[in-house]
């Protein structure tokens, strides 16, 4: 069995421990949780064996799994390769997981050539990334950011379990959470491999590309207020129907994110009171606004705001908006897209594809202490969040390989280390 065939066949070990008999569930804090970092745990400790210097297996305070092995000389900054192992209900197996899988492979690879490193090899497996069970994303890497917010522990699940009941019943104490938290210093710099989760490599016929920026996203409710009246007895120069004017919102939306550069969504709408015979009287939507830039994205929003104002009072309507969440644009180290990039072409990939991550990922929030790379692989027709996920073997086999040769980059030009294998 190759590299990347175990790779494929740890995904679909991954993919049976879920909480759905019909589809991927692994959430934060539940059996499911216990069991992938199980699995991780054992896998760790079979690369961790073949290194030629001393090897920690552990999981944190936080729940993330995670190894470490020494480099040239114990106690060295860490280069963390991670990613995350939680899913979306009905999820596909590659999206996080390929990342968690391909850094335990790295550490396997590298085995005793560790030793010529000029840094500690890390790996993590964040426990939650997509926030399927309390709302809150990227817990896992904000806990090793050292950004963990304490009143996340007063969240509560579907079931009305609070976070702090959940740490308690995993066998995590909640007050320790700062424990997992990693320091500036403790880190030379991050690499994260993952599913593209868009069409554009596939369409330009390439393997890998390399991550430029992670997109920051601001997200917004906004509620239209109009009149509810009878359906039937109200004409329509009399009615202000709330509805009515946030789809007109919805067309505004789409139309500017198409002419800004932006990326905007409506992803929910609820129409008030709900009765098939009522004009609504109040209309609720989301919005998730997103771009290369904050300049791009902020004008974006700008230019909806101003459609939406304009709309509702033609109508004689009105409106309410509430920031939900603004997370700033992440660029990719410098240092760390030569590497990623170096590592493609070893691959025999002369020009490699740069691109701009629209989805968010870990990296956004292990930016706040440490350098961060990205590299994507390539993913069918873009599908993800979706069981028809699928990625190939030979594309996960240049994945290891452009991970691998990015880890030496980085120590050769270190200038503190020997020859790569």
């Amino acid at each position: 069995m190759t590299a990347a065939e175990r790779i494929m066949h740890r995904c679909d070990e991954l993919a049976a421990v879920s909480a759905l008999e019909d589809g991927i569930l692994r959430a934060y804090l539940t059996e499911e949780h216990r069991r992938h970092n199980d699995l991780a745990a054992q896998w760790m400790e079979q690369a961790g064996r073949r290194a030629a210097t001393s090897y920690w297996v552990w999981q944190d305070a936080a729940g993330n799994q995670c190894l470490r092995i020494e480099g040239r000389e114990p106690g060295l900054p860490g280069l963390l390769i991670a990613s995350h192992l939680d899913t979306v209900p009905h999820a596909g197996r590659y999206d996080g997981i390929l990342g968690v899988l391909a850094g335990i492979e790295i550490a396997d690879r590298l085995g005793p050539h560790a030793a010529k490193l000029p840094f500690a090899l890390e790996v993590a497996a964040f426990a939650d990334e997509e926030g399927t069970r309390f709302g809150a994303t990227l817990l896992g890497s904000r806990a090793l950011a050292g950004s963990w917010d304490p009143d996340w522990l007063a969240l509560t699940d579907s079931d009305g379990i609070s976070m702090e009941q959940a740490f308690r019943d995993f066998g995590l104490d909640p007050a320790r959470i700062g424990e997992a938290a990693r320091r500036p210093e403790q880190l030379v710099g991050y690499l994260e491999a993952h599913i593209e989760q868009g069409p554009y490599l596939e369409a330009a016929g390439r393997a890998l590309g390399v991550v430029t920026s992670i997109a920051g996203a601001r997200r917004f409710h906004i509620t239209v207020h109009g009149e509810a009246r009878h359906a039937g007895g109200t004409p329509y120069e009399r009615r202000q129907d709330a509805l009515v004017g946030a789809s007109q919102a919805v067309l505004d939306i789409e139309r500017i994110g198409r002419e800004r550069q932006a990326v905007a969504t409506v992803g929910q709408m609820n129409a008030h009171p709900g009765a098939v015979n009522v004009v609504p009287g109040r209309a609720d939507f989301s919005l998730d606004v997103r771009a290369e830039t904050d300049v791009l994205r902020d004008q974006a929003w700008d230019a909806i705001e101003a459609a939406l104002a304009a709309s509702c009072t033609q109508r004689s309507l009105s409106f309410e908006v509430e920031e939900i969440h603004s997370a700033p644009t992440v660029f990719a180290d410098g240092q760390l897209m030569n590497a990623v990039a170096a590592g493609i072409r070893a691959t025999g990939d002369p020009e490699p594809m740069p691109l701009f991550s629209r989805a968010g990922h870990d990296a956004m929030a292990v930016a706040e202490i440490a350098p961060v790379g990205m590299l994507f692989t390539r993913c069918h027709d873009g599908i993800s969040h979706h069981p028809d996920e699928s990625i190939t073997v030979d594309d996960v086999a240049y994945t290891l390989d452009a991970l691998e040769q990015a880890v030496w980059h980085l120590a050769e030009h270190s200038g503190q280390t020997g020859e790569p294998r």
